[in-house]
């Protein structure tokens, strides 16, 4: 009994000894790795991301067949002892512990730096990738057509894309009750806010992973809109419950799970519509300066970093659905007497300006109201102008771009400090135009400029990035939910010193 416990005490230091062994040998191999990424080569890295690494998969399964032939001989050795047989099997679950947890501290990690590193590499090739049309072709691939206007690279976008269907993988936190979490309102307004919420938590299954090990990012599922509405006191102006609830819900998670002390909640995301989104960020030091926060009010000059958050376009479903005049594409060769068009009330410090100046100007090329009058409609009016005039309210964003893009209406962008939401893809001058605040008095003067030439081909761009603003149930490719995600894997993409 003795012989077979010493046995089965030097069986458990060999394996142990062989682990170590297989734990410098990975992260020799991912140093290694990681310092090929910076430079974007992928001559020398061609295996399978969805295998773990050839060196990491031949060391473990020997180490486990070596450790199998060890027991054997140990089993038999003391099988008239009912207190050897115990330590045998106590062994083989200490084994078993040390296997799963090594595979999800050492073995997914590297899996999933190499993974990220494989990505940037491909990402990179296609950006020198002059003849993308061909590539798309091969692949034959009819959801994308490139254009070589509407997007910053074609191949880089496509290809990143396709790696993010590939690999991305985000863990949605379970933490948190109804309605303020897993829930948010999915018409009106703050209609992005909620349906994101809902496709995470009830479709996205391509992305979703239920083994936090195996993600990318981690989703904090709280809604700052219902935070408004069930926690905040109406007319005191206290963000301060808001605050608390996110500075709470952190507190859980970071305690409950390693992940979020792992990475300061640099790969931890947010979603938020409400204006007071930002605010709510600030219940958390590291949500605020070192999480990815998904904003609609994207102002830089109150906090917004673009380097690391992404911008959330402003998205007004009235009911829960466009309205039917936007819903199908307009007539190309329809009829658009007005040169540009407004209606809204006196928000913040823009609007009003814009009011000052063209409010009931005796000009029948363009309309601007602070209320329209009951018998005009308001989409009628999108779609029987050149130009939409999108000012910013009290926050930066504004659903009229949204609306004006439907419409193939030309969004005007008036507004300071607005991050346009997917501008690391998208080229917005290509289907938009920017007018300075001062510029405002010279709007016509501005607008009259526009060679009818450009002005043919602005619009036809509406026409092509119509589908990156699109809200559809369930999600299809390339439309907006998915184009949030991609915003949101190129701020992982970029995080180097996370997978070094």
């Amino acid at each position: 009994m003795k012989l077979a416990i010493s046995r089965t005490e030097s069986c458990h230091g060999y394996f142990v000894a062989c682990f170590v062994s297989i734990v410098v040998v990975l992260f020799m191999f991912s140093y290694y790795f990681s310092s090929s990424l910076v430079s974007f080569s992928s001559s020398k890295f061609e295996f399978s991301s969805s295998s773990p690494p050839p060196v990491a998969t031949s060391e473990l399964q020997r180490t486990v067949q070596i450790s199998d032939r060890q027991i054997q001989a140990v089993h038999l050795t003391a099988s008239s002892s009912d207190g050897a047989i115990t330590a045998v099997n106590q062994f083989r679950n200490s084994t078993t512990t040390v296997i799963k947890k090594l595979s999800s501290t050492v073995v997914l990690p590297i899996m999933i730096k190499h993974g990220l590193a494989q990505a940037r590499a491909s990402i990179h090739k296609a950006a020198s990738t002059r003849n993308i049309s061909s590539i798309i072709h091969n692949i034959n691939d009819d959801d994308y057509v490139p254009n070589q206007a509407i997007y910053r690279n074609p191949g880089a976008f496509y290809q990143s894309y396709l790696e993010m269907e590939r690999r991305f993988k985000v863990y949605v936190y379970r933490e948190g009750e109804l309605p303020i979490t897993h829930y948010g309102p999915c018409k009106d307004i703050y209609t992005i806010e909620g349906r994101f919420i809902s496709e995470m938590e009830h479709g996205a299954k391509r992305f979703r992973t239920s083994d936090p090990h195996r993600a990318h990012v981690y989703f904090l599922p709280f809604s700052v809109v219902w935070m408004v509405k069930y926690l905040y006191k109406p007319l005191t102006y206290d963000l301060t419950p808001l605050k608390q609830f996110v500075a709470d819900y952190v507190r859980v998670v970071s305690t409950k799970y390693p992940f979020w002390n792992r990475t300061s909640g640099a790969d931890h995301f947010m979603l938020a519509c409400h204006d007071w989104g930002p605010h709510a960020s600030k219940g958390n030091p590291q949500l605020y300066n070192t999480s990815i926060r998904v904003l609609c009010n994207a102002n830089t000059s109150e906090g917004f970093n673009p380097q690391k958050d992404v911008s959330l376009p402003e998205i007004h479903l009235y009911g829960g659905n466009i309205s039917p005049k936007l819903l199908s594409l307009p007539s190309s060769h329809a009829q658009r007497p007005y040169l540009a068009f407004f209606a809204g009330g006196l928000h913040g410090p823009i609007r009003p300006i814009l009011l000052q100046h063209w409010k009931d100007r005796e000009d029948d090329m363009i309309k601007v109201y602070e209320y329209l009058p009951k018998d005009l409609d308001y989409y009628s009016f999108m779609l029987k102008s050149k130009f939409c005039l999108c000012p910013s309210g009290y926050e930066v964003a504004s659903p009229r771009i949204v609306e004006a893009i439907y419409a193939e209406c030309v969004p005007v962008i008036l507004s300071d400090h607005y991050v346009l939401p997917f501008s690391d893809v998208l080229r917005w001058e290509a289907f938009s135009i920017q007018v300075d605040v001062s510029e405002i008095p010279r709007l016509k003067e501005v607008l009259m400029a526009v060679t009818e030439e450009k002005y043919r081909i602005l619009k036809e761009n509406l026409r092509f990035v119509r589908r990156h603003f699109v809200l559809n149930q369930p999600a299809k490719r390339f439309d907006v939910f998915h184009m949030i995600l991609h915003s949101i894997w190129l701020r992982r993409l970029n995080m180097r010193e996370m997978d070094r």
